[in-house]
């Protein structure tokens, strides 16, 4: 943000400066179509909607609509409605006068105080302040939101002054009113009360306030974002058809179409360094299994579909990976980290919490057997696209001479090279998976291809006191 505050301090100032009035939506789109101009990235850190979802945006601000955020949880909707407020001004200047509850337009005050104090007051003698484009956007939930936090409400004090009840002195302001030239943002609009949505309608349609059957009329000047979830969204009742009717745009989200770009937006998101005392090296297979783990969620018979299986998932199932392998290497003192599949023995702490299991599917299954189970077929998933590329396995085959070998979070790099010894010709070829001759690099192709024999049913495996040891059945 630009932060040299404009030097206009009255409105006679102001006016010699130049500056002119503009709407907020006409401010935004102006400010949006020179960016599309230079070219700019319009939503920084957004991946993955570049054909979808920003073209959809896109045409909504051209048209000056509101809009309707439409996507199951974990989709970015609520930063792709933050991420708005860059194509605001950097500042805006409003009439600085006391007991004015809204930022008013200098050249276009909406309140009586306010034109009142226009009409008295020469104009070198109206004092201008500068209002910053980060104070424009104000965002609610809705669950729990009552009319007068959004809308306002009559003030009894006020009443008891003797302001009569129709009066806008009597009102006391909600969020929206008090938005006036921003940006306000409702996230999961169909929980809101049935009656803050007739009032909302009311904004969208007139653009003015009616608090307690008494219409004040206000030239609100305001863009109006909403975020749903298509389940509640769609359910009858849910949302007031007069609601649904004035909202501009739907705005469609949708989780990654490609594993690649879900993966990206995994370690972006993450923000976990992975240099430092103990640097992390993280096989490529490994982030592909974090990422199947969410996709596999996603088409479970066993998960609440309607809840959806957020990109939170991904993010804190990579994060706890990444922890489990750093205390390995510092328990045992080895560098670099490298994560492997038994590592994802502790994402129960991280996923559980984040899957809702669908209690109408008739299994018997808890939620551990679950998250266990979409473990494996992540795992599964993935060793078959490697096993076509590499030929994997006829690894399997070495177990056949009595070859068993135990795995473990804490067990050090180096015993995995011992136990493999015997048979370096076969198992070199799991380590065309992620080239590389470092002793805990190796360990998680070892782990990879034991776990990916394991669930494809060629080898069998048994625990022992928190040990994994794979062998022929």
């Amino acid at each position: 943000m630009d932060s040299t505050v404009p030097r206009a301090r009255t409105l006679k100032e102001l006016r010699e400066s130049g500056w002119v009035s503009r709407s907020v939506k006409e401010e935004i789109r102006e400010n949006f179509i020179r960016a599309l101009e230079r070219g700019e990235e319009l939503f920084p850190g957004i991946i993955g909607y570049d054909d979808t979802v920003i073209p959809e945006i896109s045409l909504a601000i051209l048209s000056g609509h509101d809009m309707l955020f439409l996507g199951e949880k974990g989709q970015a909707k609520s930063r792709l409605m933050r991420l708005i407020t860059r194509f605001l001004d950097p500042w805006v200047p409003y009439l600085d006068i006391p007991d004015v509850p809204v930022h008013e337009d200098p050249y276009r005050p909406i309140t009586r105080r306010a034109k009142e104090f226009l009409a008295t007051t020469p104009e070198d003698k109206v004092p201008i302040a500068w209002w910053p484009r980060e104070q424009r956007y104000a965002e609610r939930l809705a669950p729990g939101t009552k009319f007068a936090d959004i809308i306002g409400e009559i003030d009894p004090a006020r009443l008891a002054g003797g302001v009569s009840m129709s009066a806008e002195e009597a009102l006391f302001f909600g969020l929206i009113p008090r938005m006036h030239r921003g940006i306000f943002a409702v996230n999961e609009l169909p929980e809101l009360d049935e009656l803050v949505q007739v009032g909302l309608f009311n904004i969208l349609e007139e653009r003015d306030v009616q608090i307690r059957g008494y219409p004040v009329r206000f030239d609100l000047d305001i863009l109006i974002l909403f975020s749903a979830n298509p389940a509640t969204y769609n359910r009858s009742g849910k949302v007031i058809p007069q609601l649904k009717d004035r909202i501009g745009s739907v705005i469609h989200t949708h989780y990654p179409r490609d594993r690649h770009v879900a993966i990206q937006i995994t370690e972006q998101e993450a923000k976990i360094p992975l240099d430092g005392e103990y640097p992390v090296v993280v096989p490529y297979f490994m982030k592909e299994i974090i990422e199947q783990i969410s996709i596999v969620a996603r088409r479970s018979k066993y998960i609440d579909q309607q809840s959806g299986v957020s990109a939170r998932l991904s993010i804190a199932n990579y994060r706890t990976m990444i922890a489990s392998a750093r205390r390995r290497a510092i328990i045992l003192g080895e560098k670099p980290a490298v994560p492997r599949i038994s590592d994802l023995g502790h994402l129960n702490s991280s996923a559980l919490g984040k899957l809702e299991l669908d209690l109408m599917a008739g299994h018997q299954m808890n939620e551990k057997q679950v998250l266990d189970a979409i473990v494996a077929e992540a795992i599964r998933d993935v060793f078959q696209e490697y096993v076509e590329e590499h030929g994997l396995a006829e690894i399997a085959e070495i177990f056949g001479r009595g070859v068993k070998i135990e795995v473990g979070d804490l067990l050090p790099s180096s015993y995995y090279a011992e136990r493999i010894k015997r048979v370096p010709p076969v198992w070199e070829k799991a380590f065309e998976l992620n080239v590389s001759q470092d002793p805990a690099v190796r360990a998680s192709c070892v782990e990879f291809i034991l776990a990916g024999l394991y669930v494809t049913d060629r080898i069998s495996r048994a625990e022992y006191r928190g040990k994994i040891v794979y062998e022929i059945p």
